[in-house]
């Protein structure tokens, strides 16, 4: 199944600011003597694509280190890119911190990851359906950063858009922002590690806590379709956590079927 899928490897690399002249973009008046003129400039800080493609899904992770962190798109199983799961079981990678929606199941997405213990963190709104996932956090094999949900979305969305970090009422009042969750457990038990409190702040009578942004080396997402320059496109509610996680890494992979082409206007990520 692996090579009947395409991968696109997007690399961000940050361009100065340019200039262009044309329709389309923002205009400014400029007075020149008597006659007013209009001159078009464009100013642009966003980043562009190095892209490579590969057939298959090994070629595209083989280089991603041991002790990476690595953002892995979809929600429960919709949209999670299973070729490059896959594919991370051949390569061996360790150490490995996921920021995920969840944590799979037993014998699918993120769960087969467990099951070779090639996870060290997981950072995760939902973990209910994998008894190997609850058997290494209660053994002290794993360590576990439970998030809201709507907060892990904003976490990411901040970190693709280089806000360090935000206030949200979420969590306030209990063990989030008190501190003290349980992170990582010793063998027999006991609390080897806790979460750290968080600040708090008051704004208009309301009290939120601040929450850090998430930022990783890479990420490992599923697409519809996508183009030759790398822009791609997801479908339906398969686009959930892929589209902000695209953005909150350094290098994204890209799992979409072969030949899926789309017109520009529809680009979701480009």
């Amino acid at each position: 199944m692996a090579a009947h899928h395409l991968l696109a490897r997007l690399h961000r690399c940050f361009l100065p600011a340019a200039s262009r002249w044309g329709s389309g973009h923002r205009t400014a008046p400029l007075a020149l003597g008597a006659q007013a003129k209009t001159c078009g400039c464009y100013f642009s800080t966003s980043s562009c694509h190095n892209t490579q493609f590969y057939t298959d899904p090994v070629e595209a992770v083989k280089d991603i280190p041991n002790g990476s962190t690595l953002l892995v798109g979809g929600f429960g199983l919709c949209g999670i890119p299973e070729n490059l799961i896959g594919a991370l079981l051949k390569t061996g990678v360790k150490g490995i911190t996921a920021v995920s929606n969840n944590a799979g199941v037993d014998n699918f997405g993120l769960g087969l990851l467990l099951q070779t213990k090639q996870i060290k963190r997981m950072v995760s709104s939902y973990v209910g359906e994998n008894a190997e996932f609850e058997r290494q956090y209660l053994s002290g094999e794993l360590e576990v950063e439970l998030t809201p949900q709507g907060t892990l979305a904003e976490r990411i969305r901040a970190g693709g858009a280089g806000i360090p970090a935000f206030f949200t009422s979420t969590g306030y009042g209990t063990l989030v922002q008190e501190g003290g969750s349980p992170i990582k457990y010793n063998s027999d038990g006991t609390v080897a590690l806790a979460s750290e409190p968080r600040e708090v702040r008051e704004f208009d009578g309301r009290h939120y806590i601040m929450e850090k942004s998430i930022t990783g080396d890479f990420a490992l997402v599923k697409a519809w379709k996508s183009d030759r320059a790398g822009n791609i496109i997801f479908r339906k509610t398969a686009r959930n956590f892929n589209q902000p996680m695209c953005k909150a890494a350094r290098t994204t992979v890209v799992e979409v079927r072969p030949k899926s082409y789309s017109q520009p206007q529809q680009w979701f990520l480009g």
